[in-house]
């Protein structure tokens, strides 16, 4: 059975099966330009979700040109995702051709790029801004969308202004003068989390609770980023939501995270042992998952996002909904959310993928 639209919320009520398999244009191949790796702090998490993808992506229908870029931020061709010590050879975008060229003066003119990059120099709009510069289509956000949801500061403003509840919190810039904890924990309260504003998958966050983890948590986080968010502890629940489509966005069912740890941190996230518990199906009154699923596809549209998105939240003990952020390129690794949501929601892996390719496309 095919899932239901709820009338003017762009969700659907159902957890059956739904989409078809994209039907893929036969007289050729497309030719995708697969980036991963990058600049950014989450260059090996990159690393991983771009081995899943070309795994899952299906040869018969693309091309799949590899793009290392290394932590130098310089381009190479890759014969393989995972081993790519000794690039083979230099890349370089060359603006009005819808091309690139490659060390031997080869040109190459991929159909669209898919960018597995986390983080700054990435998925900051920064990458988005280059495939419009040389007329490539890119899956996922565009500048505006990437840029302002990689700035949690900048998005959480937006949100406000959409109605949309965000954890209350305080900006603090480097050059702005010593920021006492003292008139934080007024504010916010005694626990508190510090985060560089422009970094993902919880890299340079730590947990506060009194003043000399609060000089040091500045010190942490402002080694990634120049503009560092402090947000009040919510006690609750993490929950996450994956959200698909262009003008007409859909979100996926709500799964759950359970950190073992304190939060829900880098090494909760990506490390061999951790203990970190997720589940695709979150025990949720259905009003209440309902409820979140309208609020993913509305901050999706006040955020100007499009293509794909992971909506993350707190549901507070007392019932109160918060977006905490927005991913606009989530991992695609094994373990990660995104996906595994919509494999619940019946749209595979595999499907998946050419579903945001059309997007990009379209």
């Amino acid at each position: 059975m095919l899932l239901r639209r709820s009338p003017g919320m762009g969700v659907f009520i159902s957890r059956s099966s739904y989409w078809q398999p994209a039907i893929l244009e036969l007289m050729s191949k497309r030719t995708i330009l697969l980036l991963f790796g990058g600049e950014s702090a989450e260059h090996e998490v990159s690393i991983r979700s771009a081995a899943n993808v070309y795994e899952a992506l299906n040869k018969d229908s693309y091309d799949i040109t590899l793009c290392y870029i290394d932590r130098s931020g310089r381009w190479w061709l890759a014969r393989d995702v995972e081993e790519v010590e000794n690039p083979m050879v230099a890349l370089t975008p060359v603006l009005g051709l819808r091309a690139f060229i490659d060390g031997h003066g080869q040109q190459i003119t991929p159909d669209l790029i898919l960018p597995m990059l986390h983080g700054p120099n990435g998925e900051d709009g920064s990458v988005q801004g280059l495939a419009q510069l040389l007329h490539i289509p890119i899956v996922g956000c565009g500048i505006t969308g990437s840029a302002v949801c990689m700035d949690k500061d900048v998005a959480k403003r937006l949100l406000r202004q959409a109605g949309i509840g965000v954890v209350e919190s305080v900006t603090y810039r480097a050059g702005d003068g010593k920021l006492a904890y003292k008139s934080v924990r007024n504010k916010l309260g005694d626990t508190v989390f510090v985060k560089p504003a422009n970094m993902g998958s919880s890299v340079g966050v730590s947990k506060v609770t009194n003043e000399a983890e609060f000089d040091k948590a500045l010190e942490v986080a402002l080694q990634h980023d120049r503009k560092v968010l402090i947000e009040q502890a919510i006690v609750g629940r993490e929950l996450e939501c994956s959200v698909l489509g262009n003008a007409h966005p859909e979100a996926s069912v709500v799964g759950e995270v359970v950190p073992q740890d304190e939060f829900y941190s880098y090494d909760a996230k990506y490390a061999a042992d951790t203990q970190t518990e997720t589940t695709t199906h979150a025990d949720l009154p259905k009003a209440v998952e309902d409820r979140i699923r309208a609020i993913a596809v509305q901050a999706y549209r006040a955020l100007e996002c499009r293509g794909l998105a992971r909506v993350d939240f707190f549901l507070a003990e007392k019932g109160d909904i918060y977006v905490n952020e927005v991913n606009t390129l989530p991992g695609f690794t094994d373990i990660s959310m995104y996906p595994q949501l919509w494999e619940a929601s019946g749209l595979k892996y595999s499907e998946l993928l050419d579903r945001l390719v059309d997007l990009a496309l379209e």
